[in-house]
């Protein structure tokens, strides 16, 4: 009998235990489910993050994200969406991808949206730049590819992520660093620039290493070089642009925000929930295996990476329009 009192202690305990987890994973103070926007297609670099960070979002908040896809304009109809036309409960959140959040208002008028319109919630992965081409394509090496650009002034085409976005962006830096012009082809994000590439559509799409890595590790694409300060560890073997002369350090950044005004409650729920990602060994395993560069940064150091951003690529901007 005696036993039996201990067992039924014992499964007790753990029944309380479990109701207690249980309660604390269902307080997001929003409600049930968050509508999570995202500015592209699927398959892109966007849709890489919410495929890894949201189930680890779901466990930790109690609710279920639930994605939309509203591609166009280079992510500014889903972020003016979010701006101007969405609750301010914490039910409405976007992914938000720098730079291209700030240089589509940067670079045009049109849009109305702006940094201050959203409550920045966290970064959570830096991808590196990288160009691929298809596995067939007669250009092995970056050198080849530049070499083609310098006997056909503006003809070799360069797939981006949409006018504005980081792709684009890296195209005009690189022309700026190595004189050379290209045929700029804008997609509704990278995941379809990548397809493009990989059926010779394109000569070449400048894309980012999370989006493409399992195509390049599959042999659908091959990798010319990388936009990053150092080699990546998962690509040991693609040079970086600086290694070949071209000073070029670009990619992209990808994070969640919420339109501006919501309730500090909730704000604080999400900042905690990303910021126990850092030391989630599941969640870091899972995206080591996507080669994708975790940077979480959070709240206020979210905001200010926002307002730094727009002052360098409002420069960048300045310095491309005037030399046109």
């Amino acid at each position: 009998m005696k036993t039996n009192k201990k067992m039924f202690a014992t499964i007790l305990t753990a029944a309380i235990a479990s109701a207690f987890s249980y309660a604390a994973q269902a307080e997001y103070v929003a409600g049930d489910d968050v509508t999570v926007l995202q500015g592209f297609k699927a398959g892109g670099g966007s849709d890489v993050l919410a495929q890894l960070a949201q189930p680890y979002l779901t466990k930790k908040l109690g609710v279920n994200f639930v994605n939309e896809y509203i591609p166009g304009a280079t992510g500014a109809i889903a972020w003016t969406r979010l701006a101007r036309q969405s609750k301010k409960d914490g039910t409405i959140i976007s992914i938000t991808n720098t730079p291209m959040l700030m240089t589509n208002y940067i670079m045009n008028d049109a849009i109305t949206y702006n940094i201050k319109d959203l409550t920045p919630i966290a970064n959570v992965v830096t991808d590196p730049g990288i160009a691929v081409v298809a596995k067939d394509s007669p250009y092995n090496t970056i050198e080849d590819l530049f070499a083609a650009a310098k006997q056909k002034p503006g003809r070799v085409t360069v797939g981006n992520s949409g006018v504005g976005g980081d792709d684009y962006f890296t195209t005009l830096l690189v022309e700026r660093a190595s004189g050379l012009s290209f045929q700029k082809v804008p997609f509704q994000g990278d995941g379809p620039s990548a397809t493009a590439a990989m059926g010779n559509k394109i000569d070449v799409s400048f894309n980012n290493v999370g989006t493409v890595y399992s195509q390049i590790k599959s042999g659908n694409l091959k990798a010319l070089a990388v936009f990053s300060e150092q080699r990546v560890e998962d690509l040991p073997d693609v040079p970086t642009l600086k290694e070949k002369g071209i000073d070029v350090v670009a990619g992209s950044s990808r994070g969640y925000s919420a339109p501006a005004g919501i309730p500090e409650e909730a704000r604080k729920q999400l900042i905690a929930a990303f910021e126990s990602l850092k030391t989630d060994q599941a969640f870091l395993a899972d995206a080591k295996k996507r080669a994708l560069n975790i940077d979480i940064v959070t709240g206020d150091d979210y905001a200010k990476m926002f307002q730094d951003m727009e002052t360098e690529f409002q420069g960048i901007w300045d310095d491309v329009s005037a030399k046109q």
